[in-house]
């Protein structure tokens, strides 16, 4: 056990052991395992319901969990397995932090909390929806992964749509089970590479110098209306519509630069250790902008933030991994 003397754990109320910004299933597993090592933990969480997570319509590849499960559903599992433990949650905004501050801090609407350390988990969701439909179809049809979501398009038809660095990858990922997939760019032409790559999809359908205007469908998504300069607007029957359009970014504005970021505004950390350039602070899942993007991956990140965080709490030389009581 670490020296009591030498731990910067708190008995005051009015301070966190841990604090931790973001209630997706990175943050949730951050805070399963803190809580269970007994380390006084907060989420502050401002809508469940606003991430990736939380609007996926089905998740079938969780391990542990057989079939299909709402996005919603899986994240309450996880938040009740992480109150069991003692964690607390709060709806709260975070306005903005000081990680200088001894203990570190974190500043919401109506108070400032205190933490020994912090873990950032606000995702990557940070562009605001623009086109019309967007928002009520979100998890319905409209995603923003196609390495999640594509095995739920096998032999139907979708749209992918925004920027061509982006789409290379995803591409590739819904091509395997979509049969039809219009592609739709507001370039005039093709990069090179991208164009090489679709040569041998004979499912692809491009649409350059076009723009999405509005999603269609009720509860579920049936199509999109396109529009091109000089020709009139064109609606295209579709189940599904991935978008990666400018904006879509790591939710850091909040951090106004308390933490090192690359200059595509993701947070570099270890890892590791999922630490970030200051001490006692580490971030996880998208906001760190990993290749890969998947439910798993995210909470074991979670995972190591918390070994990580209760290593630094209580001074130890090494990394405790938690094993059954």
């Amino acid at each position: 056990m670490a020296d009591q003397n030498s731990t910067i754990k708190s008995n005051s109320e009015s301070m966190y052991d841990v604090i931790i910004i973001g209630g997706g299933p990175a943050g949730l597993s951050a805070a399963l395992y803190t809580a269970r090592a007994k380390l006084k933990t907060l989420v502050l969480d401002k809508n469940a319901a606003a991430g990736a997570l939380g609007s996926a319509d089905k998740i079938e590849n969780y391990p542990g969990v057989e079939g299909a499960i709402r996005g919603a559903d899986l994240l309450s599992i996880m938040r009740r397995q992480a109150e069991s433990f003692g964690a607390t949650f709060a709806a709260k905004q975070v306005y903005g932090v000081d990680f200088n501050a001894s203990p570190k801090q974190v500043f919401t609407q109506d108070e400032t909390l205190d933490a020994g350390a912090v873990i950032i988990a606000t995702g990557s969701m940070g562009r605001a929806a623009s086109i019309k439909g967007e928002v009520e179809l979100t998890g319905r049809g409209v995603s923003y992964c196609a390495a999640c979501d594509a095995p739920f398009y096998g032999g139907k038809t979708a749209a992918i749509a925004g920027k061509t660095e982006e789409i290379l990858e995803e591409l590739e990922s819904l091509a395997k089970f979509a049969d039809t997939i219009y592609l739709i760019t507001r370039e005039k032409e093709l990069p090179g590479e991208l164009h090489d790559t679709i040569a041998g999809m004979p499912g692809i359908r491009v649409k350059t110098a076009s723009r999405i205007t509005e999603i269609l469908g009720n509860d579920r998504v049936t199509g999109i209306t396109i529009a091109r300069a000089g020709v009139p607007d064109e609606s295209i029957g579709v189940d599904g519509v991935f978008l990666y359009l400018h904006g879509n970014k790591p939710v850091v504005d909040y951090l106004y630069g308390a933490v090192e970021t690359t200059p595509e505004g993701c947070i570099g950390v270890n890892r590791e250790t999922m630490a970030t350039s200051v001490e006692g602070v580490f971030a996880v899942g998208d906001i760190t902008c990993k290749k890969i993007r998947q439910v798993v991956i995210s909470a074991a990140e979670g995972c190591i933030a918390a070994l990580s965080a209760e290593q630094y709490i209580n001074r130890r030389e090494r990394v405790v991994s938690q094993w059954s009581h």
